[in-house]
């Protein structure tokens, strides 16, 4: 028996219609520094959206074509995610932050036609632009000349806009078709693509602003530190356009008195960052005095959010932070890890640093090497696997070996985690972060965890390193507080009440900074070439 619902597709034109038909009046705001933050309603934005769409078909751009971002967190980047997919192309967001090598390698593997980009980022691609095959067109918000080969058309973002009508017919389109397309950050080999279709992203959309998830609405303000060009910015865009939330965008602003003066002035309601920022973050705050406690979402996403930030943000600010787990592969939302219902204070801190509870739509098991499902206990330790409808069941024009991430149906994460009754999640490593020492696994996540709990420690990372006896042991290096002191020896006594013997690092060392990766997490494969 069929229904009698109607068919509509689900897209992001969909997503973006409707949230202008019922907040037109909602805002973007869009901070620049010293010079005064813009704010613009969704009508008025809405304008430029179709004006880039119109602009994008002049120049000869047709259904799947790939258009790629190569933006900050800009306006001219919040039009592009919804005005290419909801043309029928498909946006390709570029990580700023990628070696030229990468970049290369990501706009000639997707086959970008058109770049939108930003004058002070021209002398990026001006590196690599005569290697770039497919791209014909490149769009600057901003002006000012461009060095390009004679087969590549340079044009201004503004002018080229303003000779097109605000409006446009926006296509019906299958829903299942490529919406977004991102990159891997490309930790082991080449980054691998994942294609957003547009039910994916609607989906996931609905999901975040579930109150199981972030309950975003038109009382809220959101600011999304994360990068537009890393998974979608984990998805806030979209879900706060739907919403009808205020979107704040930060520019390229990312440093902790531009980020604690856009909280304490503008004042949003959720933020997301990656816990480095969040630290610099409460640092700063505590010296300045800039008041957070606008905040009633402070999620943490990208790694494990520490005890020691969590106690720090909520003594010093009076704020709660809450982190969320997922991959790229993900849409990115998984977990959520907001305290259960009748939680004492005292004990939401233990749920807060955990990865999370499952959000709905999305399912997860833990397994062991040959794939059999292991217990949801709490205690037994497997690899996590993943699926859903938000979750990619391949990679984007995949060599061969890609196909491994996949088993039947499920997305492996390459963490070691468990699982509860309840739908709680907790990753205790990378399996390629875990250390295997005679025989039983250390875990560098507990390890780091612990170490970042005292208070002379500013950051530590712990990695596997070669041993004849005991094939590897953990090496934690560190970075101190400046006025810190404290010794290996000190370090060691300090884990002895909470870690057992076996598990301490018997080797450390302390450096003034840790390397970070493109998307602001530590950068543990360049320290394991650094100590190999």
């Amino acid at each position: 028996m069929q229904s009698s619902m109607s068919d509509t597709p689900l897209l992001v034109s969909e997503i973006f219609s409707s949230g202008l038909s019922r907040f037109p009046d909602s805002k973007v705001y869009e901070y620049r520094g010293d010079r005064p933050t813009s704010e613009r309603t969704f009508a008025e934005t809405a304008d430029e959206f179709a004006r880039l769409a119109a602009a994008l078909t002049s120049l000869g751009v047709e259904r799947d074509d790939l258009v790629a971002s190569f933006c900050w967190n800009t306006g001219e980047h919040l039009a592009a995610y919804f005005a290419v997919p909801s043309m029928g192309a498909v946006l390709h967001t570029l990580n700023l932050r990628l070696h030229d090598d990468q970049l290369r390698y990501i706009v000639n593997h997707a086959r970008d036609r058109v770049i939108i980009t930003s004058a002070d980022l021209v002398p990026t691609l001006e590196r690599i632009i005569g290697e770039l095959p497919t791209v014909e067109h490149i769009i600057v918000k901003g002006g000012g000349a461009m060095r390009t080969p004679d087969s590549v058309a340079v044009h201004d973002y503004d002018e080229l806009l303003a000779a097109q009508e605000p409006a446009f017919a926006w296509p019906v389109l299958d829903e299942r078709a490529a919406a977004i397309l991102c990159y891997t950050s490309g930790t082991t080999g080449n980054p691998k693509g994942v294609a957003y279709s547009h039910r994916s992203i609607y989906l996931h959309t609905l999901m975040l602003c579930s109150a199981s998830a972030m309950g975003f609405t038109e009382y809220d303000r959101l600011l999304p530190i994360v990068p537009m060009f890393h998974a979608n910015a984990w998805g806030w865009p979209h879900a706060a356009w739907l919403a009808g939330s205020g979107i704040i965008l930060n520019g390229r602003f990312l440093s902790a008195p531009d980020i604690s003066t856009m909280i304490a002035t503008l004042e949003p309601t959720c933020a997301a960052a990656v816990p480095t920022i969040w630290t610099s973050v409460a640092e700063h705050a505590a010296v300045s005095g800039d008041r957070l406690t606008s905040l009633r979402h402070a999620i943490v996403g990208g790694s494990t959010l520490s005890r020691s930030l969590a106690k720090r943000m909520r003594n010093l600010h009076g704020v709660r932070l809450t982190q969320g787990w997922g991959m790229t592969e993900t849409s990115p939302l998984l977990t959520i890890s907001e305290p259960p219902r009748d939680c004492a204070e005292d004990a939401a801190l233990d749920f807060v640093i955990r990865s999370g509870r499952l959000i709905p739509g999305v399912f997860a098991r833990v397994v062991d090497e040959e794939g059999r499902e292991l217990p949801r206990d709490g205690v037994t330790i497997g690899e996590l696997e993943v699926r859903g409808v938000t979750v990619a069941g391949s990679y984007f024009r995949a060599d061969a070996d890609a196909a491994a991430k996949f088993r039947d149906g499920w997305l492996r994460t390459g963490d070691a985690g468990v699982i509860d009754r309840n739908g709680w999640v907790e990753v205790r490593d990378r399996f390629k972060d875990g250390i295997k020492s005679g025989g039983e696994w250390i875990s560098s996540v507990e390890l780091e965890n612990r170490l970042l709990e005292h208070p002379e420690v500013r950051e530590v990372a712990v990695i596997g390193v070669p041993d004849p006896k005991w094939e590897e042991r953990p090496l934690a290096i560190v970075v101190l507080e400046t006025d810190g002191s404290a010794s290996a020896e000190d370090l060691r006594g300090y884990l002895s009440d909470a870690v057992a013997r076996w598990a301490i690092p018997d080797r450390w060392e302390f450096i003034g900074e840790l390397p970070k990766t493109s998307v602001g997490k530590i950068d543990k494969k360049s320290l394991r070439a650094t100590y190999a």
